[in-house]
Parts: C-alpha cells; structure tokens; sequence
C-alpha cells in the first residue's frame, strides 16, 4: 500500500482501555505495549520514510473528535453493532464500560481525521467502516450544507465542500482473519482466556511449536480445505501463508506428521520480522524519534480537521 497511498498507522491506545475488567492489568504494561506495537508495524515492513506512525494518544484530536461526533451520534446506531451485542450477552453485571458502547465513534474519528479515501479491513470489520461512513454523511448533513455553511467557510477562509470524506473498505481477502487455534470458529485475539489458542509475532520457536502441538484438529483423514473443517481449513490458512502457497505436499499428511511441519513453516516465516523487531528496539531513540514525527505530521492534519468541525457545529474559536 505505501507505494500507492499516503499511508498512516496508528497505535491504537486508547481502543485498549475498553475491556473495563482489564484496565488494571492492561495500564500496567501500556507503555512497553505501546513501543512493542509500533516496533512491529516497522519490523513488519512499515516505512517511516514513506509512511506516518504514530500513537493515537498522542494526537489529542483524535479524542476531541471522537466526543463531537458522539454529540450528533443516536444511541441505537452504537447498539446494534455486533461486537457489542455479543460481548453485552456474556458479560457479568458490571463488567461492561461505556468504552465499550462509545469506542465506534472513537474508531471513526481514527479514519476521519485524516480524510481516509480507503481504510484495508478484514470482513469482519465491515460494519465498522460502514458505521464512520454513516457517521460522516449525517454530520456533513447536519452541519456542511446551504448558506450557514458557506457564510462560515467565507469567514474563516476554507473551502465550501464538507469536512469527510466516506471512506471506502478494501476487504483484505487471503490471510486477512486468522481464526483460533482452539476454536476454529472464532478468531484468532490475543485477549482470548487461553493462551495457547493465539500466536503471538514475538512467540519463541518453543511456544509456537507448543501452541500449534495443541491445536484443535478433528478426525477426518487427510489434510483438506473443506468448510464443513472449521479447525483444518484454519491451520490450513496458516501453512498457506507462511510456506508461499504449498499445500498440495501436506494434503495426504496425518495431523501428527502435518503440525510440526506447520510449527517449523511459522517459525521461519516470523524469523526475519522478529530479528528486525530486536535491532528496531535496541537502537537507542530510534523508535521515540519515528514516533515523535509521526506525532507532529498527525497533529498538523488533524488540527485542521477539528478547526472545521468546530466551524461547521458554530463553535467560538480563538
């Protein structure tokens, strides 16, 4: 993407703090965490050359826009997403936050500030997209249209277009949902209450090994892609991926011939991404520096995003 599109990733702290019953234990590591993330987007291939990295926090606006948006935002339209329809049925009383409900708008305000023309998402995240561009068309509705409008954009001196753009979604397809290693029917998150159903980037050759060892499979012989094999078609994926598309040498493997092999495949694929991880991380400044950059080429954007969003909405500016 970065040779096509001026890209920026965001580290999304923020996001973290929305699983109410974890925000102890996540706040205690947030600032290693942060680091961690920002050094992999780099070690995974991010550019800071070619792209803007940078920590969400960071850039107030992200927060300040996020509480504009909500302000003209119905209550039903953060109700019926699905995620926070199903973590509502599970949860104990008390266990859900506001942050849970609100974090949509918040998600919004990551693409909208800078005037995303296309935002890379699983299927999974399609309603989320489709959301910020419901979000955008109503508050260009509401407050970018007829003479107020363009009275106020004479009078502060920007242009009479509305403030968002919609968005497009470009649905990642291979790879792009990775699905648990103990429940090929749900996907693969490191907040999963098991360990061991989730790879980690930074996952030792031990772990991996042990992880992918006890992994759900089932009892059909042969190793096929077959819908009906949530578990198979997952690790499946995973060889797919790692070993550059050849799965016709495994097809006639037995699971116990078949994981080590899987096991070996992730461990190579992950080694050039997690030895770049390590010189990124031991390079004293290196990665402050990118991201402290990143932070003033994000605020400039951002801050001329808000500016019109007050102006559209009538605020006194100074």
């Amino acid at each position: 993407m970065q040779a096509d599109y001026d890209c920026s990733f965001c580290v999304v702290d923020l996001h973290s703090l929305t699983n109410m019953p974890k925000n102890l234990e996540v706040t205690k590591e947030l600032k290693e965490n942060t680091l961690t993330a920002a050094a992999i987007y780099i070690a995974a291939g991010v550019d800071p050359e070619k792209s803007n990295i940078f920590v969400q926090s960071h850039v107030k606006q992200h927060a300040e826009l996020s509480w504009l948006l909500s302000c003209s935002l119905p209550l039903n339209w953060l109700e019926r997403m699905i995620q926070y329809k199903d973590k509502t049925a599970t949860a104990k009383e008390g266990e859900v936050g506001t942050g849970l409900l609100t974090y949509p708008a918040l998600m919004a305000s990551d693409i909208l500030l800078y005037g995303a023309e296309t935002v890379p998402v699983g299927e999974d995240q399609r309603q989320h997209l489709e959301l910020t561009r419901d979000i955008a068309r109503r508050f260009n509705d509401l407050y970018c249209k007829g003479g107020a409008w363009k009275k106020k954009c004479k009078e502060y001196g920007i242009p009479s277009y509305p403030v968002f753009r919609e968005p497009e979604a470009q649905i990642v397809k291979g790879g792009a949902r990775i699905m648990s290693l103990s429940n090929g029917k749900s996907k693969m998150s490191k907040s999963d209450p098991n360990p061991s159903s989730c790879i980690n980037i930074l996952d030792s050759p031990d772990v991996i090994t042990s992880k992918i060892k006890s992994a759900k499979t089932d009892d059909i012989v042969g190793i096929f892609e077959d819908m009906s094999r949530p578990e198979a078609n997952n690790l499946l994926q995973i060889y797919d991926i790692t070993s550059g598309g050849n799965t016709a040498d495994v097809s006639g493997m037995s699971w116990g011939e078949f994981k080590p092999v899987l096991a070996e495949s992730v461990v190579e694929y992950l080694k050039p991404l997690q030895k770049r991880y390590g010189e990124i991380r031991n390079e004293e400044g290196y990665l402050e520096g990118v991201l402290k950059t990143g932070k003033e080429n994000a605020s400039v954007i951002a801050e001329d995003t808000v500016r019109k969003v007050k102006i559209g909405m009538g605020f006194y500016l100074d």
